[in-house]
């Protein structure tokens, strides 16, 4: 499984590039780190001359984070002289002058100079100095030219993997030519002019019900502006698609479907009504009826029960009650309830039924036996005055 950027389902790549050269570096985690950089930009070759701490390093293995072919083929060399042997072309990267007479590069352009030698089939070096003082005077005199960067010259000492990694980056972006490894993907097709039209319709009749264009004399620049947001957005067909869906959602979700649900206020009053007279037969839940049915209630509510559940919700006299809409208790479906307060609140209907009486009855008699506290609330009195309903709810429970 691909970790932060590490994916060892790929192929390791490597591109022709300098040989990095590590003059006394004093500790392994350093040398790791460089290690991990090489990585990062396709450079695999690593030379190290007297490490101060020994090799190998188990310091250098922890912080290369998984780059352990280039530690492993690390070669260990006792002198600079032995180290740039072989090679035709050696840059030394320093942050001083030195006082040499040395041609200076900044990255980008010694990234061009060591890929044309690399191109004519040269091996071109590059010499990094010790963490506390860099390369020697004597070392600086064996390159070809220098290579710096543009840091602030009071504070111009970069740690010995940045600095590796700062060239690294540069010469792998030149020899790649700048390719990113991946882009924004294209799911979905721009949005047609004529998709757009149909949900600017949409939009601009759905806001002129609400009387969003006041005053009418500035609808026209309105209008315009609104689609002028859409129109920046550049959106796809799918974007098209979410964002009639969010306007249908809005228009739509007093009615339920917005919650998922199907029914109408009146229906999903019908369907208590229907259940309250039938009752709820006792039996597990475990086995999922129940659990379905309260989902189906939770999903169509009335209006009357989504007023009155939202300013429960608002309210923050009930704050600690941790009240649940359409909950099952034991066999039974109760319209609120609170667990920790073992206190349940039954929506009463106005036209309520001898049948669905008697069922409520016996329902508040089960509850009660199990220690819950069972209060009514009247539809018709939560329609009339809610405010004062809550406050006579907020009475009859126990404080949590």
């Amino acid at each position: 499984m691909p970790g932060s950027g590490t994916d060892k389902t790929k192929d390791w790549a490597e591109i022709p590039g300098p040989i990095i050269i590590l003059v006394e570096p004093q500790l392994g985690e350093n040398i790791g780190a460089t290690a991990r950089a090489m990585g990062n930009f396709g450079l695999g070759q690593l030379r190290i001359v007297k490490p101060r701490q020994g090799w190998p390093n188990p310091k250098a293995k922890m912080m290369a984070a998984g780059a352990d072919n280039i530690l492993d083929a690390a070669r260990i060399f006792e002198t600079v002289e032995e180290a740039i042997a072989d090679c035709t072309m050696v840059l030394a990267a320093t942050a001083r002058a030195h006082d040499q007479a040395k041609p200076v590069a900044g990255a980008d352009e010694a990234a061009k100079l060591m890929f044309d030698d690399l191109a004519g089939g040269e091996k071109v070096a590059i010499l990094f100095g010790r963490e506390r003082n860099g390369l020697e005077n004597d070392e600086i005199a064996l390159a070809d030219r220098i290579i710096t960067l543009p840091v602030n010259p009071a504070f111009a000492s970069l740690n010995l993997s940045q600095a590796v990694n700062v060239i690294a980056y540069e010469y792998y972006k030149y020899a790649t030519g700048g390719a990113l490894p991946f882009r924004m993907p294209a799911r979905s097709p721009q949005a047609r002019k004529e998709q757009l039209g149909a949900f600017f319709a949409t939009l601009e009749r759905e806001l002129e019900r609400v009387e969003f264009f006041r005053p009418p004399e500035k609808r026209e620049t309105m209008v315009i502006n609104l689609r002028n947001v859409f129109n920046r957005m550049n959106p796809t067909q799918q974007d098209i698609q979410t964002l009639h869906g969010v306007i249908t959602a809005l228009v739509e979700g007093r009615k339920g479907p917005a919650s998922g649900g199907i029914l109408t206020s009146d229906e999903a009053q019908t369907l208590r009504s229907l259940l309250a007279e039938r009752g709820t037969q006792p039996g597990p839940i475990e086995g999922g009826p129940a659990r379905g049915l309260a989902r189906l209630l939770r999903r169509n509510p009335t209006d009357t029960e989504r007023t009155f559940w939202n300013a429960l919700k608002k309210d923050r006299r009930f704050a600690g009650h941790g009240f649940k809409r359409q909950t099952p208790v034991g066999p039974h479906i109760c319209d609120f309830v609170s667990f920790p307060a073992r206190s349940v609140v039954e929506l009463v209907p106005k036209d309520e039924t001898d049948e669905a009486k008697a069922t409520r009855v016996e329902r508040a008699a089960w509850l009660a036996k199990r220690d819950y506290r069972v209060v009514g609330i009247s539809t018709a009195d939560a329609e009339a005055d809610l405010a004062a309903t809550l406050d006579r709810l907020t009475d009859a429970l126990p404080k949590c």
